[in-house]
Formats: structure tokens, sequence, C-alpha cells
């Protein structure tokens, strides 16, 4: 397979990735969406769905969707990437860009779906939730040991499925991500893919996501920044893409990926 297939491939099936599962954040949270306050579940759940259609949409490239799973995949010591795709510096970074350019741009289309809703909230932190993710208690180094943690689950499960049948490995991962959500996500939000951190709060420091409206008087009460249902708070009126927290969601999940190829050496 070349290269140039591999990089459409992970553009498209990330950029999927991101667009539904940032608007699935963004209905939960944005004022005025009909799935407004919809829950944690609701978010969790959305998540699962959005990586079983990225990983379907990138099936030529083997779905990976995610460099922490390119790299579990490089550190296992396996010989290709996909079928047909051998490892080597050019496909690694191949990979990894198609990857990026894929969260950037899925953020850029789920942005554009809400855009109505971005203009009418003015709380700058539930904005930036939609894009990416943050912490419930910000405590930097027990931030990084959860994604590390979530991200491990994540990749040796996945590459688990070489010994293993493949048919249902694209709804086993989808379930998987809810299930990480659900029992790991609380402190972080669960980030758990770099590219899906990093690209989308690229794009939330480019698009005019600023207030642009008044917000009614009965409008319900905002909720936190971490992407779920939360006590009430004043909402964050300055737009701030949160660069200080950027580090964690990026390099615990390549860690854990990382562990995680080195431990099916000795499980696989």
């Amino acid at each position: 397979m070349d290269l140039g297939t591999v990089f459409l491939s992970e553009v498209l099936g990330t950029g999927m990735l991101i667009l539904l599962g940032s608007g699935v954040v963004a209905n939960v949270l944005l004022t005025k969406s009909k799935g407004f306050d919809g829950g944690w579940l609701l978010i969790n759940f959305g998540w699962g769905l959005a990586v079983l259609a990225g990983v379907f949409v990138a099936y030529k490239s083997g779905g990976h969707i995610n460099p922490a799973v390119t790299f579990g995949i490089l550190v296992s010591g396996a010989e290709e990437y996909a079928a047909g795709v051998a490892i080597s510096a050019a496909s690694t970074v191949v990979y990894l860009a198609g990857q990026m350019v894929g969260a950037f741009l899925g953020a850029c289309t789920a942005f554009l779906a809400y855009k109505n809703h971005f203009d009418a909230d003015e709380d700058e932190a539930k904005k930036l939730a939609v894009f990416s993710t943050g912490p419930a208690i910000r405590h930097f180094r027990w931030n990084f040991v959860t994604e590390v943690i979530g991200t491990f689950v994540l990749v040796i499960v996945v590459l688990s499925f070489a010994g293993t049948p493949h048919g249902l490995g694209p709804a086993a991962v989808a379930l998987l991500v809810v299930g990480i959500g659900a029992s790991l996500g609380g402190p972080t939000g669960y980030a758990i893919n770099p590219a899906r951190d990093l690209g989308p709060r690229i794009a939330h420091a480019v698009l005019p996501t600023q207030y642009k409206g008044a917000v009614p008087a009965a409008a319900p009460a905002a909720v936190g920044a971490s992407a779920g249902p939360g006590t009430a708070q004043e909402p964050a009126r300055k737009k701030d893409s949160d660069w200080g927290y950027s580090w964690i969601p990026v390099l615990g999940p390549l860690v854990g990926g990382g562990l995680a190829g080195l431990a099916s050496q000795l499980l696989f």
C-alpha cells in the first residue's frame, strides 16, 4: 500500500472520530442544543461510536486513528503497521501526520455544525471542553498517571487482536472506549489519544469561538469544563486554550501506548 493512501485513510478516519466525538460533547454542553445536559453516559457512548466509525473509515491503514496506537505497534516489535505497510521512519511520520491533520479538520467541522451554539454560549470553558480534555482536579502528576493508565488499557487490548479473530475488532474497541470513559474518564476526561486532544486544541486556538449574542436569563446553569454535568458555576468569559495542561494528554498517552507495546512482547 502506498503511503499516500495511508495518509488519506488516517486523515478521514481520525476526522470522523473527532467530528462525532467533539460533536457529542458540543451537543451535551452547549446552550440551546437539543442534547443539552444529556450527561456523561451519552458522551461516553458518543465517543465509543465515534471510534467505531473512525476505525471502519480508516480500515485500509489499519484504523489506528491514534498516535498512541501507532507508537504501541512500533514498540511491540511488529513488522507492519497494517497489511502491506512496513514499519519505517517514513510510514511512522505519515501515520502521525494523517492523524493530526484529521483531528484538526474533524474539530473544525464539528465547530461548523454547532457554530450558532458557540455564538450563543458565553462560557469559554465549556467551549474548550468541546475540543479538548481538562482535569476535574488539576494535579499534573496524577493527571499524567491517569492518562498513562487509560491509554495502556486501550492499546494493550488493541495489540491483543493480533492473535485473535478481527471481525469484532472495531466494535470491541468501541465498547472498550466506553468502558474506559466510565471507569477511568472522571479525573481527566480521558484523552487516551494525543491527536484527539492536540489537533482540536489547535483548532480551538484559531477558530472564532467567542460569545456573540445574549444568553436568555432563563438559560440552564452551566456545567463543568470537564465535559460532563456538574455543579453550577460562573461562566468563564475569557478564551483560553489551556496550553499549560496540553502536554499531559499528549505525553501521557504516548507513554501508556509505549508501555503497552513493551508488555505485548511478553504477553502475545
